[in-house]
């Protein structure tokens, strides 16, 4: 079993940075894949990145690249996404979900945050 906690969503101007963090626990991530994905009101959830735990390479969508860093600190067992110069289309739900293949497709992630809402004012 996996324990998975977002925290750090918040209301942000357009333009402005938030700091998401997923504190995981449970088992050994030392195999795992970690993502991040988002859903809107009417939408699908989408894809907005992923980080390998073992050597941390990092893979993120195109609408998020060049704005979203994800990170994870192996101490503390966390992963974290940066997000800057945000857009009202990045307002969502944002989950953090544990795997162990690196995808973009939420079918090969196991286990799920309940989720933190991040909402981007015009």
């Amino acid at each position: 079993q996996v324990d998975l906690v977002e925290s750090g969503g918040g209301l942000v101007q357009a333009g402005g940075s938030l700091r998401l963090s997923c504190a995981a626990s449970g088992r050994s991530f030392s195999n795992a894949v970690m993502g991040w994905f988002r859903h809107a009101p009417g939408k699908e959830r989408e894809f907005v990145g992923n980080i390998r735990w073992s050597g941390g390479s990092t893979y993120s969508a195109d609408s998020v690249k060049g704005r979203f860093t994800i990170s994870r600190d192996n101490a503390k067992n966390t992963m974290n996404l940066q997000m800057t110069n945000l857009k009202p289309e990045d307002t969502g739900v944002y989950y953090c979900a544990a795997g162990t293949y690196l995808s973009t497709s939420d079918r090969y992630y196991n286990y799920w945050g309940q989720g933190t809402q991040v909402t981007v004012s015009s």
